[in-house]
Protein backbone atom coordinates (compact mmCIF):
# COMPACT_ATOMS: atom_id res chain seq x y z
CA UNK A 1 0.00 0.00 0.00
CA UNK A 2 2.85 2.35 0.91
CA UNK A 3 4.48 1.69 -2.48
CA UNK A 4 1.25 2.54 -4.34
CA UNK A 5 0.88 5.78 -2.40
CA UNK A 6 4.51 6.65 -3.03
CA UNK A 7 4.12 6.10 -6.76
CA UNK A 8 0.95 8.20 -6.84
CA UNK A 9 2.66 10.98 -4.90
CA UNK A 10 5.66 10.86 -7.22
CA UNK A 11 3.39 11.09 -10.24
CA UNK A 12 1.74 14.16 -8.76
CA UNK A 13 5.09 15.79 -8.24
CA UNK A 14 6.20 14.95 -11.77
CA UNK A 15 2.86 15.96 -13.27
CA UNK A 16 2.53 12.53 -14.88
CA UNK A 17 -1.25 12.79 -14.92
CA UNK A 18 -3.21 11.04 -17.65
CA UNK A 19 -5.51 14.03 -17.99
CA UNK A 20 -5.55 15.09 -21.66
CA UNK A 21 -4.36 18.56 -22.55
CA UNK A 22 -6.98 21.05 -23.66
CA UNK A 23 -6.73 23.80 -26.28
CA UNK A 24 -9.68 25.38 -28.03
CA UNK A 25 -10.47 27.63 -30.95
CA UNK A 26 -10.90 30.42 -28.40
CA UNK A 27 -7.33 29.89 -27.22
CA UNK A 28 -6.22 30.36 -30.81
CA UNK A 29 -8.28 33.55 -31.13
CA UNK A 30 -6.62 34.94 -28.03
CA UNK A 31 -3.19 34.05 -29.38
CA UNK A 32 -3.91 35.90 -32.61
CA UNK A 33 -5.14 38.90 -30.60
CA UNK A 34 -1.86 38.86 -28.71
CA UNK A 35 0.10 38.92 -31.97
CA UNK A 36 -1.93 41.89 -33.12
CA UNK A 37 -1.32 43.76 -29.88
CA UNK A 38 2.41 43.18 -30.16
CA UNK A 39 2.45 44.39 -33.76
CA UNK A 40 0.62 47.56 -32.72
CA UNK A 41 3.18 48.08 -29.96
CA UNK A 42 6.10 47.47 -32.33
CA UNK A 43 4.55 49.54 -35.19
CA UNK A 44 4.99 47.19 -38.11
CA UNK A 45 4.13 48.38 -41.59
CA UNK A 46 1.07 46.83 -43.30
CA UNK A 47 3.13 44.64 -45.69
CA UNK A 48 5.40 43.36 -42.92
CA UNK A 49 2.40 42.73 -40.67
CA UNK A 50 0.85 40.52 -43.35
CA UNK A 51 3.98 38.36 -43.37
CA UNK A 52 3.86 38.06 -39.58
CA UNK A 53 0.34 36.66 -39.80
CA UNK A 54 1.01 34.32 -42.71
CA UNK A 55 3.79 32.01 -41.56
CA UNK A 56 2.48 31.25 -38.04
CA UNK A 57 -1.08 30.58 -39.25
CA UNK A 58 0.23 28.23 -41.95
CA UNK A 59 2.25 26.36 -39.31
CA UNK A 60 -0.80 25.93 -37.08
CA UNK A 61 -2.96 24.80 -39.99
CA UNK A 62 -0.38 22.26 -41.14
CA UNK A 63 -0.19 20.66 -37.70
CA UNK A 64 -3.97 20.46 -37.44
CA UNK A 65 -4.35 18.71 -40.81
CA UNK A 66 -2.44 15.75 -39.38
CA UNK A 67 -5.36 14.86 -37.14
CA UNK A 68 -8.14 15.70 -39.60
CA UNK A 69 -8.01 13.84 -42.90
CA UNK A 70 -10.81 15.97 -44.38
CA UNK A 71 -8.34 18.86 -44.67
CA UNK A 72 -5.37 18.90 -47.04
CA UNK A 73 -1.78 19.91 -46.35
CA UNK A 74 -0.46 22.98 -48.14
CA UNK A 75 2.74 21.13 -49.00
CA UNK A 76 3.39 21.62 -52.70
CA UNK A 77 0.58 24.18 -52.95
CA UNK A 78 2.55 27.17 -51.66
CA UNK A 79 5.68 28.36 -53.39
CA UNK A 80 8.74 26.34 -52.28
CA UNK A 81 6.85 24.85 -49.31
CA UNK A 82 7.51 21.16 -48.78
CA UNK A 83 5.50 20.65 -45.63
CA UNK A 84 6.33 19.88 -42.01
CA UNK A 85 7.47 16.71 -40.22
CA UNK A 86 4.86 14.24 -39.07
CA UNK A 87 3.86 14.34 -35.43
CA UNK A 88 4.94 11.44 -33.26
CA UNK A 89 2.81 9.47 -30.83
CA UNK A 90 1.94 11.41 -27.70
CA UNK A 91 1.57 14.83 -29.36
CA UNK A 92 -1.54 16.89 -28.78
CA UNK A 93 -2.15 18.52 -32.15
CA UNK A 94 -4.20 21.43 -30.86
CA UNK A 95 -1.62 22.31 -28.24
CA UNK A 96 1.24 21.85 -30.71
CA UNK A 97 -0.50 24.08 -33.26
CA UNK A 98 -1.00 26.79 -30.63
CA UNK A 99 2.63 26.56 -29.52
CA UNK A 100 3.94 26.64 -33.10
CA UNK A 101 1.78 29.68 -33.85
CA UNK A 102 2.97 31.62 -30.80
CA UNK A 103 6.61 30.54 -31.10
CA UNK A 104 6.80 31.54 -34.75
CA UNK A 105 5.00 34.81 -34.06
CA UNK A 106 7.50 35.52 -31.31
CA UNK A 107 10.38 35.16 -33.75
CA UNK A 108 8.79 37.61 -36.18
CA UNK A 109 8.17 40.52 -33.80
CA UNK A 110 10.49 42.77 -31.80
CA UNK A 111 8.86 42.55 -28.36
CA UNK A 112 9.33 38.82 -27.81
CA UNK A 113 8.81 39.20 -24.07
CA UNK A 114 5.18 40.14 -24.64
CA UNK A 115 4.48 36.80 -26.31
CA UNK A 116 6.56 34.91 -23.75
CA UNK A 117 4.47 36.33 -20.90
CA UNK A 118 1.32 35.33 -22.74
CA UNK A 119 2.63 31.82 -23.38
CA UNK A 120 3.68 31.23 -19.79
CA UNK A 121 0.13 31.05 -18.42
CA UNK A 122 -0.76 28.35 -20.93
CA UNK A 123 2.48 26.46 -20.48
CA UNK A 124 2.01 26.27 -16.71
CA UNK A 125 -1.56 25.03 -17.10
CA UNK A 126 -0.56 22.36 -19.59
CA UNK A 127 2.41 21.22 -17.51
CA UNK A 128 0.12 20.66 -14.55
CA UNK A 129 -2.43 18.79 -16.65
CA UNK A 130 0.00 16.38 -18.33
CA UNK A 131 3.68 17.22 -18.34
CA UNK A 132 4.72 14.43 -20.68
CA UNK A 133 2.11 15.21 -23.33
CA UNK A 134 2.92 18.92 -23.05
CA UNK A 135 6.63 18.32 -23.54
CA UNK A 136 5.96 16.03 -26.51
CA UNK A 137 3.78 18.72 -28.04
CA UNK A 138 6.30 21.47 -27.28
CA UNK A 139 9.20 19.52 -28.78
CA UNK A 140 7.22 18.74 -31.91
CA UNK A 141 6.04 22.34 -32.29
CA UNK A 142 9.64 23.53 -32.08
CA UNK A 143 10.62 21.13 -34.87
CA UNK A 144 7.86 22.58 -37.01
CA UNK A 145 9.04 26.09 -36.21
CA UNK A 146 12.54 25.25 -37.40
CA UNK A 147 11.18 23.94 -40.70
CA UNK A 148 9.07 27.05 -41.14
CA UNK A 149 12.05 29.29 -40.38
CA UNK A 150 14.09 27.51 -43.04
CA UNK A 151 11.28 28.14 -45.55
CA UNK A 152 10.99 31.76 -44.49
CA UNK A 153 14.71 32.33 -44.82
CA UNK A 154 14.48 32.17 -48.61
CA UNK A 155 11.61 34.62 -49.09
CA UNK A 156 13.97 37.61 -49.61
CA UNK A 157 12.74 39.47 -46.53
CA UNK A 158 16.16 39.67 -44.90
CA UNK A 159 17.77 40.86 -48.13
CA UNK A 160 15.23 43.68 -48.54
CA UNK A 161 16.17 45.02 -45.10
CA UNK A 162 19.48 46.27 -46.51
CA UNK A 163 18.29 47.53 -49.90
CA UNK A 164 18.43 51.29 -50.59
CA UNK A 165 15.69 53.71 -49.69
CA UNK A 166 13.24 54.82 -52.32
CA UNK A 167 14.55 57.71 -54.43
CA UNK A 168 12.21 60.68 -54.84
CA UNK A 169 11.89 62.03 -58.40
CA UNK A 170 11.41 65.76 -57.88
CA UNK A 171 11.62 66.56 -61.59
CA UNK A 172 8.47 64.67 -62.57
CA UNK A 173 5.26 66.29 -61.21
CA UNK A 174 3.36 62.99 -61.45
CA UNK A 175 5.69 61.13 -59.06
CA UNK A 176 5.01 60.50 -55.40
CA UNK A 177 6.41 62.88 -52.81
CA UNK A 178 6.44 62.47 -49.00
CA UNK A 179 3.39 63.98 -47.33
CA UNK A 180 2.79 65.92 -44.11
CA UNK A 181 3.08 65.99 -41.21
CA UNK A 182 6.03 63.61 -40.86
CA UNK A 183 7.19 63.51 -44.52
CA UNK A 184 8.31 59.93 -44.09
CA UNK A 185 10.25 57.98 -46.70
CA UNK A 186 8.29 55.55 -48.82
CA UNK A 187 7.98 52.31 -46.86
CA UNK A 188 8.90 48.91 -48.27
CA UNK A 189 9.84 49.97 -51.83
CA UNK A 190 11.27 46.49 -52.45
CA UNK A 191 8.30 44.47 -51.21
CA UNK A 192 7.68 43.14 -54.73
CA UNK A 193 10.86 41.11 -54.29
CA UNK A 194 9.32 39.12 -51.43
CA UNK A 195 8.44 35.57 -52.49
CA UNK A 196 4.67 35.30 -52.90
CA UNK A 197 2.79 32.45 -51.26
CA UNK A 198 0.70 31.48 -54.30
CA UNK A 199 1.27 34.07 -57.04
CA UNK A 200 3.55 33.15 -59.91
CA UNK A 201 5.06 36.65 -59.74
CA UNK A 202 4.46 39.97 -58.03
CA UNK A 203 3.03 41.45 -61.22
CA UNK A 204 0.74 38.53 -62.05
CA UNK A 205 -2.32 40.67 -61.36
CA UNK A 206 -0.99 43.98 -62.57
CA UNK A 207 -4.03 46.31 -62.66
CA UNK A 208 -5.22 48.48 -65.50
CA UNK A 209 -3.34 51.76 -65.85
CA UNK A 210 -4.77 54.74 -64.02
CA UNK A 211 -5.80 57.80 -66.03
CA UNK A 212 -2.79 59.55 -67.50
CA UNK A 213 -1.44 62.28 -65.25
CA UNK A 214 -2.65 65.71 -66.35
CA UNK A 215 -3.55 69.00 -64.73
CA UNK A 216 -5.81 69.93 -67.62
CA UNK A 217 -9.24 70.54 -66.02
CA UNK A 218 -10.87 68.51 -68.80
CA UNK A 219 -8.63 65.45 -68.31
CA UNK A 220 -9.84 62.26 -66.63
CA UNK A 221 -7.03 62.48 -64.09
CA UNK A 222 -7.81 66.03 -63.02
CA UNK A 223 -11.49 65.18 -62.67
CA UNK A 224 -10.57 62.40 -60.28
CA UNK A 225 -8.36 64.79 -58.34
CA UNK A 226 -11.14 67.36 -58.10
CA UNK A 227 -13.57 64.63 -57.01
CA UNK A 228 -11.40 63.85 -53.98
CA UNK A 229 -11.36 67.52 -53.01
CA UNK A 230 -15.09 67.99 -53.57
CA UNK A 231 -16.07 64.91 -51.57
CA UNK A 232 -13.88 65.91 -48.62
CA UNK A 233 -15.37 69.43 -48.53
CA UNK A 234 -18.89 68.03 -48.61
CA UNK A 235 -18.13 65.63 -45.76
CA UNK A 236 -16.56 68.40 -43.70
CA UNK A 237 -19.70 70.49 -44.14
CA UNK A 238 -21.80 67.57 -42.88
CA UNK A 239 -19.65 67.42 -39.74
CA UNK A 240 -18.59 64.58 -37.47
CA UNK A 241 -21.95 62.84 -37.86
CA UNK A 242 -21.30 62.39 -41.57
CA UNK A 243 -21.57 58.73 -42.56
CA UNK A 244 -18.66 59.17 -44.94
CA UNK A 245 -16.42 60.43 -42.14
CA UNK A 246 -17.48 57.54 -39.90
CA UNK A 247 -16.63 55.08 -42.64
CA UNK A 248 -13.26 56.73 -43.28
CA UNK A 249 -12.34 56.65 -39.61
CA UNK A 250 -13.51 53.07 -39.12
CA UNK A 251 -11.26 51.76 -41.89
CA UNK A 252 -8.31 54.10 -41.27
CA UNK A 253 -5.97 51.34 -40.02
CA UNK A 254 -2.85 53.49 -40.46
CA UNK A 255 -0.04 52.50 -38.06
CA UNK A 256 1.90 55.63 -39.06
CA UNK A 257 -0.45 58.38 -37.89
CA UNK A 258 1.62 61.22 -36.42
CA UNK A 259 0.27 63.79 -33.97
CA UNK A 260 1.98 67.16 -33.70
CA UNK A 261 1.66 69.34 -30.61
CA UNK A 262 3.87 72.38 -30.77
CA UNK A 263 7.38 71.14 -31.43
CA UNK A 264 6.52 67.63 -30.26
CA UNK A 265 5.53 64.92 -32.74
CA UNK A 266 4.54 61.39 -31.73
CA UNK A 267 2.84 58.40 -33.34
CA UNK A 268 -0.54 57.03 -32.38
CA UNK A 269 -0.80 53.25 -32.55
CA UNK A 270 -3.39 51.58 -34.71
CA UNK A 271 -3.95 48.23 -36.35
CA UNK A 272 -3.02 47.62 -39.99
CA UNK A 273 -5.64 46.82 -42.66
CA UNK A 274 -4.48 43.20 -42.55
CA UNK A 275 -5.06 43.10 -38.80
CA UNK A 276 -8.58 44.43 -39.35
CA UNK A 277 -9.34 41.57 -41.75
CA UNK A 278 -7.79 38.99 -39.45
CA UNK A 279 -10.09 40.44 -36.80
CA UNK A 280 -13.05 39.94 -39.14
CA UNK A 281 -11.89 36.35 -39.64
CA UNK A 282 -12.02 35.86 -35.88
CA UNK A 283 -15.53 37.32 -35.78
CA UNK A 284 -16.66 34.96 -38.56
CA UNK A 285 -15.16 31.95 -36.80
CA UNK A 286 -16.78 32.85 -33.49
CA UNK A 287 -20.13 33.72 -35.04
CA UNK A 288 -20.26 30.42 -36.94
CA UNK A 289 -18.95 28.50 -33.90
CA UNK A 290 -16.14 27.14 -36.04
CA UNK A 291 -14.09 24.40 -34.41
CA UNK A 292 -10.32 24.56 -34.01
CA UNK A 293 -9.66 23.00 -37.42
CA UNK A 294 -11.89 25.35 -39.39
CA UNK A 295 -10.55 28.30 -37.40
CA UNK A 296 -7.00 27.32 -38.34
CA UNK A 297 -8.03 27.01 -41.99
CA UNK A 298 -9.77 30.40 -41.96
CA UNK A 299 -6.82 32.21 -40.43
CA UNK A 300 -4.33 30.59 -42.82
CA UNK A 301 -6.33 31.21 -46.01
CA UNK A 302 -7.09 34.82 -45.07
CA UNK A 303 -3.47 35.49 -44.11
CA UNK A 304 -2.17 34.02 -47.38
CA UNK A 305 -4.63 36.17 -49.36
CA UNK A 306 -3.56 39.29 -47.46
CA UNK A 307 0.14 38.57 -47.89
CA UNK A 308 -0.11 38.01 -51.64
CA UNK A 309 -2.39 41.05 -51.87
CA UNK A 310 0.27 43.29 -50.34
CA UNK A 311 2.99 41.91 -52.61
CA UNK A 312 0.85 42.56 -55.68
CA UNK A 313 -0.27 46.01 -54.53
CA UNK A 314 3.20 47.19 -53.52
CA UNK A 315 4.56 46.00 -56.85
CA UNK A 316 2.16 48.39 -58.57
CA UNK A 317 2.64 51.23 -56.09
CA UNK A 318 6.34 51.60 -56.76
CA UNK A 319 6.01 50.92 -60.48
CA UNK A 320 3.38 53.62 -61.14
CA UNK A 321 4.83 55.80 -58.37
CA UNK A 322 1.82 58.12 -58.50
CA UNK A 323 1.54 61.33 -56.52
CA UNK A 324 -1.04 61.57 -53.73
CA UNK A 325 -4.13 63.82 -53.92
CA UNK A 326 -2.96 65.79 -50.88
CA UNK A 327 0.17 67.00 -52.65
CA UNK A 328 -1.59 68.10 -55.83
CA UNK A 329 -4.55 69.70 -54.08
CA UNK A 330 -2.19 71.76 -51.92
CA UNK A 331 -0.15 72.76 -54.97
CA UNK A 332 -2.93 73.54 -57.43
CA UNK A 333 -6.34 73.83 -55.75
CA UNK A 334 -6.23 74.73 -52.06
CA UNK A 335 -2.97 75.19 -50.19
CA UNK A 336 -4.67 74.92 -46.79
CA UNK A 337 -6.60 71.71 -47.53
CA UNK A 338 -6.00 68.63 -45.41
CA UNK A 339 -7.46 65.18 -45.98
CA UNK A 340 -9.83 63.76 -43.38
CA UNK A 341 -7.34 60.94 -42.82
CA UNK A 342 -3.59 61.28 -42.63
CA UNK A 343 -1.97 60.20 -45.88
CA UNK A 344 0.18 57.06 -45.38
CA UNK A 345 3.83 57.11 -46.53
CA UNK A 346 3.90 55.37 -49.91
CA UNK A 347 2.75 55.99 -53.50
CA UNK A 348 -0.94 56.23 -54.32
CA UNK A 349 -1.85 53.62 -56.93
CA UNK A 350 -3.44 51.17 -56.25
CA UNK A 351 -5.18 51.49 -52.89
CA UNK A 352 -3.75 48.98 -50.43
CA UNK A 353 -7.00 48.82 -48.48
CA UNK A 354 -8.91 48.08 -51.68
CA UNK A 355 -6.55 45.33 -52.81
CA UNK A 356 -6.25 43.45 -49.54
CA UNK A 357 -9.93 43.89 -48.68
CA UNK A 358 -10.85 42.42 -52.05
CA UNK A 359 -8.48 39.50 -51.51
CA UNK A 360 -9.47 38.76 -47.91
CA UNK A 361 -13.22 39.13 -48.50
CA UNK A 362 -13.02 36.68 -51.40
CA UNK A 363 -11.23 34.12 -49.22
CA UNK A 364 -13.73 34.56 -46.39
CA UNK A 365 -16.68 34.27 -48.77
CA UNK A 366 -15.30 30.93 -49.96
CA UNK A 367 -15.09 29.71 -46.37
CA UNK A 368 -18.25 31.11 -44.82
CA UNK A 369 -20.58 31.96 -47.71
CA UNK A 370 -21.67 34.98 -49.72
CA UNK A 371 -24.47 36.05 -47.38
CA UNK A 372 -22.57 35.85 -44.09
CA UNK A 373 -23.86 38.78 -42.00
CA UNK A 374 -21.65 39.98 -39.16
CA UNK A 375 -21.07 42.83 -36.76
CA UNK A 376 -17.55 44.20 -36.89
CA UNK A 377 -16.29 45.29 -33.48
CA UNK A 378 -12.60 45.17 -34.46
CA UNK A 379 -12.10 48.88 -33.89
CA UNK A 380 -13.89 49.12 -30.53
CA UNK A 381 -10.61 48.88 -28.55
CA UNK A 382 -9.43 51.93 -30.50
CA UNK A 383 -12.43 54.09 -29.65
CA UNK A 384 -14.62 53.48 -32.69
CA UNK A 385 -18.15 52.03 -32.68
CA UNK A 386 -19.27 48.78 -34.29
CA UNK A 387 -20.46 48.52 -37.87
CA UNK A 388 -22.61 45.77 -39.38
CA UNK A 389 -22.46 44.14 -42.81
CA UNK A 390 -24.55 41.68 -44.78
CA UNK A 391 -21.50 40.08 -46.40
CA UNK A 392 -17.72 40.20 -46.57
CA UNK A 393 -17.97 41.72 -50.03
CA UNK A 394 -20.06 44.59 -48.68
CA UNK A 395 -17.43 45.24 -46.01
CA UNK A 396 -14.67 45.17 -48.64
CA UNK A 397 -16.50 47.66 -50.85
CA UNK A 398 -16.91 49.99 -47.88
CA UNK A 399 -13.25 49.62 -46.91
CA UNK A 400 -12.28 50.56 -50.46
CA UNK A 401 -14.46 53.65 -50.76
CA UNK A 402 -13.38 54.77 -47.30
CA UNK A 403 -10.06 55.79 -48.83
CA UNK A 404 -11.79 58.33 -51.08
CA UNK A 405 -13.85 59.60 -48.17
CA UNK A 406 -10.61 59.97 -46.26
CA UNK A 407 -9.09 62.07 -49.04
CA UNK A 408 -6.08 59.87 -49.68
CA UNK A 409 -6.94 58.02 -52.92
CA UNK A 410 -8.38 58.72 -56.35
CA UNK A 411 -11.35 56.71 -57.59
CA UNK A 412 -9.28 54.59 -59.99
CA UNK A 413 -7.05 53.42 -57.13
CA UNK A 414 -10.14 52.37 -55.19
CA UNK A 415 -12.16 50.72 -57.95
CA UNK A 416 -9.32 49.06 -59.84
CA UNK A 417 -7.62 48.14 -56.57
CA UNK A 418 -10.73 46.28 -55.42
CA UNK A 419 -10.84 44.41 -58.74
CA UNK A 420 -7.15 43.59 -58.39
CA UNK A 421 -7.69 42.25 -54.88
CA UNK A 422 -10.68 40.12 -55.81
CA UNK A 423 -8.68 38.59 -58.66
CA UNK A 424 -5.95 37.70 -56.19
CA UNK A 425 -8.50 36.23 -53.78
CA UNK A 426 -9.99 34.10 -56.55
CA UNK A 427 -6.54 32.90 -57.54
CA UNK A 428 -5.70 31.96 -53.95
CA UNK A 429 -8.94 30.09 -53.33
CA UNK A 430 -8.70 28.26 -56.65
CA UNK A 431 -5.09 27.22 -56.10
CA UNK A 432 -5.04 26.53 -52.38
CA UNK A 433 -7.14 23.43 -51.79
CA UNK A 434 -7.82 22.87 -48.10
CA UNK A 435 -10.55 20.28 -48.48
Amino acid sequence: MKNILAIAFACMLLSCSNEPLSASAEDYHLALDQTTEIMIHDIFSPPVASRIYAYPTIAAYEIMTQQDSTYTSLSGQLNEFQGIPQATVGVNHKVAAWIAYTELSKKLVFSEHMMESFQETYFERWKKANKREFENSLNYANKVVQVMLAWMKNDMYNQTRTMPKFTIDTDDPSRWQPTPPAYMDGIEPHWNKIRPFTLTSADQFKPETHPEFSLDPDSAFYKELLEVYTISKELEEEGDESEGIKIAQFWDCNPYVSVQRGHLMFATKKITPGAHWMGITKIAARTSEADYMKTAAAYALTAISLADGFISCWDEKYRSNLIRPETLINQHIDDSWQPILQTPPFPEYTSGHSVVSGAASTALTTLFGDDFAFTDDTEVPYGLPIRSYTSFNEAAAEAAISRMYGGIHYRSAVDLGLTQGRSIGQWVTQNVKMK
